[in-house]
């Protein structure tokens, strides 16, 4: 992260300080996980109280089946749930089940959509073209062949490769907003349109909520957009900063683990990080959290947006739910991946480094992330912040 990496001592709320005794609003919130804010009172009680009592047993626990029943009460349609540590741990396990399911050994992915860091799923993520590019050195080329790649909002695209036998489709894989190339929400029935094909087609359908669940709504965007998956990856604010994801979704797919299918993981669904999801899922649970976190983020684009109108240089900025997304492009409208990866990221990397010297921190890429701790103040804060920084920037590309 320019332009340098940096190092903390401490958060609490929406702050966060370095090892300079910088302070700094904070909207990276641990790429995402601290929905609550850094050292949230419930979580560190509920991590203090459970550290006393074991942090990992190696056989099951109350914990287990409490949180997996907040979740099946939170996010409708959901029967059963499998805990893993990270998202990248549970789309594996997700593909896994789809295959054992059907038979079937391929998935559908579409350009841009970032669903962990492991050779199978790594694909496409940068790619503007149709073939699923490895995004790694030493990533195995052979992960290439089990993937369609089709690009967002292509529904009649989807409909040809699943419609297609020898293509071969266990599972649609999709972020259902594009959250990590431009946070591009799903146009109109797109949703819907995967869910009739995967119906029509047999295709296990799966959510990759790794971003989205409990961001964009309580119960995420399966509640959000009222389109149901057959299965729902979550992560990062499940447990408010603790290594915690899971698989949920329907009881057939998931009691697969019972008869053959492999999920395993040492660590899968430990006390500790449980006792620190019940203590977030209670918290985000209370009444208007979304609405609010909702009304800040509106504000907060609002603001910005009118810094750059001021300041005469062309950026997009919006929001789906707790996610705020600065693209700085002259594209008219809300940017599509092709605009977005054609966007002035060099200004936006510099406008980082500016914005740090106002105390705001924020992560590359044009993705801002909102918890439950950021003020009305904060975000008065940060407009302001805003206003300097872009000012400077843009004057410091004059000729």
């Amino acid at each position: 992260m320019p332009p340098h990496p940096l190092f903390f001592t401490h958060g609490l709320g929406s702050r966060l300080w370095d090892v300079d005794g910088h302070e700094y609003i904070d909207y990276v919130l641990g790429w995402g996980p601290l929905i609550l804010g850094s050292s949230h009172p419930r979580i560190v009680e509920a991590l203090r109280d459970q550290a006393g009592r074991g942090t990992t047993f190696g056989a099951g626990h109350d914990w287990e089946y409490e949180v997996a029943e907040q979740i099946v009460d939170i996010i409708p349609g959901v029967q059963r749930v499998l805990w893993s540590n990270t998202g990248s741990e549970a789309v594996q396990v997700a593909l896994r089940l789809a295959r054992a399911s059907t038979g079937r050994q391929r998935f559908l992915k579409f350009s841009g959509h970032y669903h962990g860091w492991s050779d199978a799923v790594l694909l496409g993520y940068r790619s503007l073209g149709q073939l699923p590019m490895p995004e790694s050195r030493g990533q195995s080329s052979r992960a290439a062949d089990d993937v369609a790649l089709v690009a967002w909002n292509d529904a009649d695209e989807v409909r040809k490769v699943l419609t297609d036998p020898t293509q071969d489709i266990a599972a649609v894989l999709v972020e259902p907003v594009l959250c990590n190339s431009g946070v591009i929400a799903p146009e109109p029935g797109f949703l819907e349109r995967l869910r009739e094909v995967c119906d029509e087609t047999s295709t296990v359908l799966i959510f990759d909520e790794v971003i989205t669940g409990f961001r964009v709504a309580y119960g995420g965007a399966v509640e959000r957009f009222h389109v149901q998956p057959d299965l729902v990856v979550l992560g990062k604010a499940i447990a408010g900063g603790l290594p915690l994801s899971a698989v949920a979704g329907r009881g057939d797919l998931i009691d697969q683990v019972t008869v053959g299918v492999v999920h395993a993981g040492t660590l899968n669904g430990n006390p500790l990080v449980l006792a620190a999801a019940a203590a977030t899922l209670d918290e985000l649970g209370r009444p208007d959290t979304y609405e609010c976190l909702e009304r800040r983020a509106a504000t907060l684009v609002n603001g910005i947006a009118v810094v750059f109108d001021s300041a005469a240089f062309s950026a997009t900025v919006h929001n789906v739910g707790a996610i705020v997304q600065v693209t700085p492009t002259s594209s008219i409208g809300l940017p599509t991946f092709s605009t977005y990866m054609g966007a002035d990221w060099k200004f936006y990397n510099e406008l980082i480094v500016a914005l740090l010297r106002r105390g705001i921190f924020v992560m590359p890429g044009g993705r801002m992330y909102l918890s439950t701790e950021h003020s009305d103040e904060d975000i008065a804060a940060t407009v302001d912040a805003f206003s300097g920084a872009v000012e400077e920037v843009v004057n410091s590309c004059k000729p």
